[in-house]
């Protein structure tokens, strides 16, 4: 798996992809937090808690206003291996999924243990921020998936019959790889999620999803950017499904008003295939990003993870500063998320300048390690 050489990275360029990492990252952590108060709640039990019109502000979850769950978790250690995966590239070694997967495994670790352990040398400094060992209610097929050092492959999949929505909301930043074709990142999501969800509608679901994130952060159309990830899906075995939702939501645009339940009958009964397509939606008829993610957490179906890959779609779309910023400033592990969204957007711009055989930055590979960690 090899990636194209990038676009010509000039000032402009690089200020318009950071606020597209920021806002993808932030915007997707926003949607979390947004639904995690109603997560699991139908319509009526949203209304009778927050009234008529359900969630329109950040509520309580956690103990907190403004706390995110393991979607966003996971979403960071994605950012943080493939970061990992530019860095150790020097040494020769090469196979993003692997990379991935170990740091998933940090994540995992980060369920079981109370804090940080600082004797672990490769855990670099994602996984010593201390906020990251709060449980948030990750779901079973998660801690199977990484709950030991087998990595699940296409071939041999973790958990192959789950079609839940959890490897496509972790999946927005394959997307930002946008010196890659959109079939190589398609491919990277779709085994990366292979590792804990198996079977194909999760699977695809997560690289469909990537890919819009893609053409998001290339400066695409949202609706171009379906295009693209439906022509790409129609050259895999049993995309139908995942095809067929998407086509749903695009058609779902022009039946009038967005209301509950339309957003609900795409999401279905909360398969990942589902959630993507009424994220889709919300994107696409949204007035602007906070009507988009309002309109993603006030239905019957799974509202967190509606909101985060809504969330993570505006936000790749229009960037940090469309996002409201009441919400930024209650959002847990903001200064966390900047600064990987920082980190990982210097990393695509300026890596050789970070890494590489003519030297490194120090500082550099002690936040990102090569080691097998």
């Amino acid at each position: 798996m090899s990636a194209t050489t990038g676009a010509i990275w000039g000032r402009v360029e690089q200020q318009d992809f950071r606020s597209r990492v920021r806002g993808t990252l932030l915007g997707a952590a926003v949607g979390d937090a947004l639904g995690a108060p109603v997560d699991g709640l139908d319509l009526d039990g949203i209304r009778e808690a927050y009234g008529a019109e359900g969630v329109v502000d950040l509520a309580f979850a956690y103990g907190r206003r403004g706390a995110v769950t393991h979607l966003t978790q996971l979403t960071l250690f994605s950012v943080d291996g493939l970061i990992r995966a530019q860095v150790r590239r020097d040494t020769g070694a090469w196979h993003p999924p692997t990379d991935l997967h170990r740091a998933y495994l940090r994540w995992a670790a980060t369920q079981r243990d109370w804090g940080p352990d600082e004797r672990r040398k490769d855990d670099g400094w994602l996984a010593r921020e201390e906020w990251l060992y709060a449980r948030r209610d990750p779901t079973r097929p998660l801690l199977l998936g990484f709950g030991d050092e087998n990595m699940g492959t296409l071939d041999a999949p973790k958990n192959p019959t789950e079609v839940g929505p959890e490897a496509a909301a972790r999946s927005a930043p394959f997307g930002l790889l946008v010196g890659w074709e959109p079939q190589l990142v398609m491919q990277l999501a779709v085994e990366c999620a292979a590792q804990s969800h198996g079977h194909p509608m999760a699977y695809l679901s997560a690289g469909a999803y990537a890919v819009v994130v893609h053409g998001l952060a290339r400066g695409e159309s949202l609706d171009g950017a379906v295009q693209r990830a439906l022509a790409l899906l129609a050259a895999r075995p049993v995309h139908q499904s995942v095809s067929d939702a998407l086509q749903h939501a695009l058609g779902a645009v022009r039946q009038g008003m967005p209301t509950p339940v339309r957003v609900a009958e795409l999401a279905g009964d909360g398969t990942a295939e589902g959630v993507l397509a009424a994220a889709v939606y919300c994107a696409l008829v949204g007035e602007d990003v906070r009507h988009g993610l309002c309109l993603a957490v006030n239905h019957d179906g799974p509202s967190g993870a509606t909101g985060a890959l809504t969330g993570g779609l505006l936000g790749a779309l229009h960037g940090e500063t469309a996002l409201p910023p009441a919400w930024l400033a209650e959002l847990e592990g903001r200064p966390t998320l900047l600064e990987l969204a920082d980190d990982f957007a210097m990393e695509m711009t300026q890596g050789p300048a970070l890494h590489g055989p003519a030297g490194s930055s120090p500082g550099w590979l002690a936040r990102y390690p090569r080691g097998q960690g």
